[in-house]
């Protein structure tokens, strides 16, 4: 199967595959009814030109948030050459078209440092494309505890939490311990060289006493922010309708986002 990813069935009859083949990427079509958000594109290692014309796939096929993470300037200047509704977040590197109305979910994303702040711009700025109400809360690390202590109020009165922290990655076990709330932790390459570029915090908060911490990938703000979502989620759907937060979806479309 190739070039349009249109295939047949054994009576003759056209079916979907639920993918668009490009020859050089096969795009999932059917992502945004089974997750409520489309396929996002992790545009590293790919020409600009690839990146276009997955965009304008997606674009095609989904009716709410269009992502393209970890995008250099001159790649984000060549996609929104070609796709101008779009809109770039240099410190996130992230490209955003259709973002969601707000969810009535609210995020905090804490850094542990200022040096952190690029892998929690990736995080909130994800976050809010998909329709979460993120706040920061920016160098509270450890180092400094009376600064995070002086925020845990403020902290609580959110959904969840995301934390970003490098170097020891201690952070995201304190904040586990002073809240109730589900935490994701975002290690980060941040650090000499005992930090083994964000291994030495990833292990540190995969080793956690703060029982219940969700870990994501080194430097995934991505990440971190996807988990948000599907809590989002899970929690609409607990609530049902009209209950809580709602799924991501385009504004106008009471946040289904095309979903089944």
């Amino acid at each position: 199967m190739s070039g349009t990813g249109a295939g047949g069935s054994a009576d003759g009859r056209a079916r979907d595959p639920g993918y668009r083949d490009l020859g050089f990427a096969r795009i999932d079509t059917r992502r945004e009814a089974r997750q409520g958000v489309a396929e996002c594109v992790y545009t590293p290692g790919k020409r600009p030109e690839e990146v276009v014309a997955i965009v304008a796939e997606l674009l095609a096929h989904a009716t709410g948030p269009v992502l393209a993470t970890r995008a250099d300037p001159d790649t984000a200047q060549a996609v929104l050459a070609a796709h101008p509704a779009g809109r770039y977040d240099p410190q996130a590197r992230l490209l955003a078209w259709r973002p969601a109305p707000p969810r009535g979910f609210r995020l905090a994303v804490l850094t542990a440092g200022t040096a952190d702040w690029p892998v929690a711009a990736e995080a909130a700025a994800v976050a809010r494309a998909v329709g979460l109400e993120v706040d920061v809360y920016r160098d509270v690390g450890v180092a400094g505890l009376h600064r995070l202590l002086d925020c845990v109020d403020a902290v609580t009165a959110h959904h969840a939490v995301v934390v970003v922290a490098g170097m020891e990655g201690a952070l995201a076990s304190v904040v586990g311990g002073l809240v109730a709330h589900p935490v994701i932790a975002v290690p980060t390459s941040t650090g000499y060289g005992a930090g083994l570029e964000g291994v030495t915090a990833l292990l540190a908060m995969l080793s956690s006493c703060a029982a219940g911490l969700t870990v994501v990938n080194i430097d995934s703000g991505f990440g971190a922010a996807m988990a948000a979502h599907r809590l989002a989620t899970a929690m609409a759907a607990a609530a049902g309708p009209g209950g809580g937060p709602h799924r991501a979806g385009p504004a106008g479309a009471g946040g289904t986002g095309g979903a089944a």
